[in-house]
């Protein structure tokens, strides 16, 4: 009788072995979800994303980025976010976003300064078409400046709302102090290169979301082209194409879920954009700068937009 007890014994123990044994698949089976749930299902994409997650771009020409939730303000990526950066002609976001804020009446007329033009054309700079001493709306202006990024236009609306252009760049400053962009200080209106003129990833896809919340500001950014009023220089209206869609066409980018953007391009900025994007019911800001080339190379800039697009589309829903 006591020996069949004592070989009772190792049945207690098997069933006791089992029951770890479940315990630990069950473990591990949680384990797994929990992980999937971090890094994403590697079998349908090698990214994922939470409202407090991440998102794996690769590799960009860009040097910096930073893509955030258009509404949420969450960073889903970033490489050298905070880094000090020369922002070029996206500077003109902060331009058009402070006269935006400050005109009274976007219909109203404006007669552009014959003074501003030589200093710009010594420059270079990119300028959308009006003609000293032409009579054009505000509304003409804004566009000026965003699409095909009109330098004119900036000096133009700098002088309108604050009489010269150094007291409305103080204004662009105190607005960046608002929307605590630390590592942003404003020289200009156009993002012509000045040391003393500068930014960062975060800063400007902070801006950029906030600005997007004005109507008029977002009718203006994602607008492919535009027409001016009449005026005695263009008796038909002035006529814009915005940079961004004019380099996607003339170098075959097709993507339609880039919504608009600002480009910009100096030799000490190196190629950038700000874009919009909308992936799905999805929408994100994206910030890339400093990518290598210029306005002979591809438009590599352009080409990380496109290449984020493809990324996101991987997500689930």
């Amino acid at each position: 009788m006591a020996g069949r007890k004592r070989r009772k014994r190792p049945s207690i123990f098997i069933g006791i072995f089992l029951a770890g044994l479940v315990l630990v698949l069950a473990m591990a089976a949680a384990g797994s979800i929990l992980l999937r749930e971090a890094i994403g299902n590697t079998e349908s994409s090698s990214l994922f994303t939470r409202e407090s997650g991440s998102v794996e771009l690769g590799t960009l020409f860009s040097r910096n980025y930073v893509l955030m939730g258009r509404y949420t303000g969450t960073i889903y990526s970033e490489k050298g976010g905070e880094e000090r950066i020369y922002p070029a002609s996206m500077t003109k976001i902060m331009t058009v976003l402070t006269a935006l804020e400050n005109l009274e009446d976007l219909n109203a007329a404006v007669t552009m300064p014959q003074e501003i033009y030589p200093s710009l054309y010594a420059e270079d700079a990119s300028m959308a078409g009006f003609e000293p001493g032409e009579t054009v709306t505000c509304r003409d202006l804004l566009y000026g400046a965003m699409l095909p990024s009109g330098a004119e236009c900036c000096e133009t609306l700098a002088r309108t709302v604050a009489g010269t252009e150094e007291a409305f760049v103080e204004q662009m400053n105190e607005k960046a102090r608002e929307l605590k962009m630390t590592g942003t200080h404003f020289a200009n209106t156009t993002g012509l290169h000045d040391k003393n003129h500068y930014s960062t990833a975060k800063d400007l896809a902070v801006l950029l979301s906030y600005a997007l919340k004005d109507e008029d500001f977002c009718a203006v950014f994602t607008a492919s082209q535009y027409t001016a009023s009449p005026s005695q220089s263009h008796p038909s209206g002035l006529f814009m194409t915005s940079t961004l869609r004019q380099e996607m066409q003339e170098n075959g980018i097709e993507e339609d879920r880039i919504l608009g953007g600002k480009t910009g391009y100096t030799s000490q900025a190196g190629l950038c954009l700000a874009s919009l994007l909308k992936i799905g019911e999805r929408e994100y800001v994206l910030v890339t700068a400093h990518a290598d080339g210029d306005h002979e190379t591809k438009p590599y800039h352009i080409l990380d937009a496109a290449a984020v697009c493809e990324k996101l589309g991987e997500l689930p829903e």
